[in-house]
């Protein structure tokens, strides 16, 4: 088994102005900087010592960035990069903010969005990049059982607890905060959530 640890990249201008990034790759700002070394000084009181960690990221500069910062507070070796990790793509909606998406497409969870990853695809990808990711940290660390920190995405990070808790969680309307922290159990394929940040309106 191996403990996952799943945390969204820290604040971009357009997670601050409330515009939709999707695979558009916009880099941190200096909120998100030190969104994730307040993620690693939480960490750093939450893992055991005595085991092996790695990090691992989505191969977009926020994600990346995010675990490269996570990485040099923990004196971990350097995030290695999946492209299966990350977020979603919005098609016609990137670059757009939330006033002008809801008034093209409606409600956020139910919209048809020309050109965007359908959301059964993305949990697909999702769980195929944690088995490859979990597939390379017990090759790289066996016969030890190693923790990996994963940072990637709001929405790719929303459906893996989706399919963990069978739709309980995050709630409807619920928005998971940047540089939050939900662990999960990897076993024989299966997801369990061991514990939920929470989420803000």
């Amino acid at each position: 088994m191996t403990i996952l640890t799943l945390i969204r990249h820290g604040e971009t201008d357009w997670n601050r102005d409330r515009r939709i990034q999707g695979s558009t790759d916009i880099p941190l700002n200096d909120t998100g900087r030190a969104q994730a070394r307040e993620t690693a000084a939480t960490l750093r009181d939450q893992l055991d010592p005595s085991s092996p960690v790695i990090i691992v990221s989505s191969d977009l500069v926020r994600a990346s960035e995010t675990a490269g910062i996570i990485a040099a507070e923990l004196d971990l070796p350097a995030p290695r990069r999946y492209p299966g990790l990350r977020e979603r793509s919005y098609g016609e909606a990137e670059g757009l903010d939330s006033a002008e998406f809801f008034r093209r497409w409606g409600d956020w969870h139910t919209a048809e969005v020309p050109g965007a990853e359908a959301w059964p695809a993305l949990r697909a990808r999702g769980l195929a990049a944690l088995t490859e990711v979990v597939r390379d940290a017990r090759r790289d660390t066996a016969p030890g059982a190693a923790s990996v920190l994963v940072v990637t995405h709001g929405a790719l990070i929303r459906e893996l607890i989706r399919h963990a808790t069978a739709g309980e969680l995050p709630p409807v309307g619920a928005r998971l905060a940047n540089g939050s922290a939900h662990s999960m159990l990897f076993e024989r394929e299966r997801l369990q959530l061991l514990s939920y940040a929470g989420a803000t309106a």
